[in-house]
């Protein structure tokens, strides 16, 4: 037999093991779950206290953002129709705002009126920040699983259709 034909042989016959053990393999593992989010408790524009174990069992959106930052600002239509549609499946969004001159809970609280926002908006203070990693770009925006671990971080904007096919995956 010719060195050519021994190795198209050989590699077929390595082709074919490949084929086989793909078969009957197991499958792999599912994607490990992210980390636990960060158990939180801050007051919103009225000075009641809102706490991350309220929203347990929920898939939550949390997203630090600010009444001066333009991307968020553009954003929060979006999360308001997100609220909206998805409450009934057990979709909650929480703004978090970085807002920190000592009129943030009176700004925020007249932003909210304006724009209508449908959903719990808490104001940051920096262990909480620090617990999500630090904020050095806003928005910054997170999904927590209905089990309580971070599956997706995002920094800045995105389309709010692109965004909506993301949750969903944790919603359904």
């Amino acid at each position: 037999m010719t060195t050519l034909r021994c190795l198209l042989l050989l590699s077929l016959v390595f082709a074919a093991g490949a084929c086989r053990r793909a078969q009957t393999s197991t499958p792999a593992p599912a994607a490990p779950a992210g980390p636990v989010a960060p158990a939180w408790k801050l007051q919103d524009v009225n000075g009641k206290v809102v706490s991350s174990d309220q929203f347990k069992g929920k898939v939550v959106v949390v997203d630090f953002w600010a009444t001066w930052c333009p991307p968020c600002r553009a954003e929060i239509p979006g999360y308001i129709a997100l609220q909206k549609k998805y409450a009934g499946e057990g979709l909650v969004i929480v703004g978090i705002s970085v807002d920190s001159d000592a009129n943030a809970p009176q700004t925020v609280k007249a932003f909210m009126a304006k724009l209508g926002v449908n959903y719990p908006v808490v104001l940051a203070d920096d262990e909480v920040q620090a617990a999500f990693g630090g904020m050095e770009y806003i928005p910054t925006t997170f999904i927590i699983d209905r089990e309580g671990r971070i599956r997706d971080k995002k920094v800045g904007v995105e389309a709010v259709e692109a965004y909506e096919a993301k949750l969903l995956k944790y919603l359904r």
